[in-house]
């Protein structure tokens, strides 16, 4: 699993690559863990490349959506495949995110 964060348009975008199971999800919470000090600004979560994401990965984008509401920003989920989006559907996340292009 691969995890970077960038400014981009005022924007904080995380893109994520590979696979979010439980195995990758404390490096990837350790490495998205800037997010939950982000103030003012939108955070995309870009899942262009993100094959697979487990309930421990899906845990660690509910923390950043309820501390990004805290602080009055947005969350927007973007580019997710079909897999990824009816993990989102099942379990209810497509009702609670913002999704974009």
């Amino acid at each position: 699993m691969k995890t970077s964060i960038q400014e981009l348009d005022g924007k904080v975008v995380a893109i994520l690559e590979g696979s979010l199971d439980t195995v990758a999800a404390a490096e990837t919470e350790e490495a998205l863990r800037p997010l939950g000090s982000v103030e003012d600004k939108d955070i995309v979560i870009d899942c262009t490349q993100l094959e697979y994401i487990s309930s421990a990965g899906l845990r660690i984008f509910l923390v950043i959506l309820q501390n990004a509401e805290e602080k009055g920003s947005h969350v927007y989920i973007k580019g997710i495949n079909d897999t990824v989006r009816e993990i989102f559907n099942i379990t209810g996340f497509s009702n609670i995110f913002m999704f974009m292009e």
